[in-house]
């Protein structure tokens, strides 16, 4: 099982940016899905979090901000950010709780994708 993260890249403070994320492989059923992010110096930080049946949570940091979405037919998880501040700077990463069969859950976790705020 892997996911594939995409859509980072520079944009000016106030802009948007969508970040993607993609499972693929062998596995029975993807339930939570999460994206975190970690800018230099800092701890790794959830930013928003999806169940399987589309119920959002997120951090108080990016609330009216952010949506995260997910498209279970497409095994895939969205990001969408607006108004981007400075401070969103990081790698965001996403996770995924998949079921590999019916009876085992395991967390995977994709590689980085870099967002940079900038002008």
């Amino acid at each position: 099982v892997q996911l594939q993260a995409s859509g980072g890249g520079l944009v000016q403070p106030g802009g948007s940016l969508r970040l993607s994320c993609t499972a693929s492989g062998s596995f029975f059923r993807i339930n939570d899905m999460t994206w975190n992010r970690q800018a230099p110096g800092k701890q790794r930080e959830l930013v928003a979090t999806i169940t399987r049946g589309g119920t959002p949570d997120y951090a108080d940091s990016v609330k009216g901000r952010f949506i995260v979405s997910r498209d279970n037919a497409k095994n895939s998880v969205y990001l969408q950010m607006d108004s981007l501040k400075p401070e969103d700077a990081a790698v965001y990463y996403c996770d995924a709780d998949i079921m590999v069969n019916r009876n085992y859950e395991f967390n995977y976790e994709g590689q980085g994708t870099q967002v940079t705020v900038s002008s």
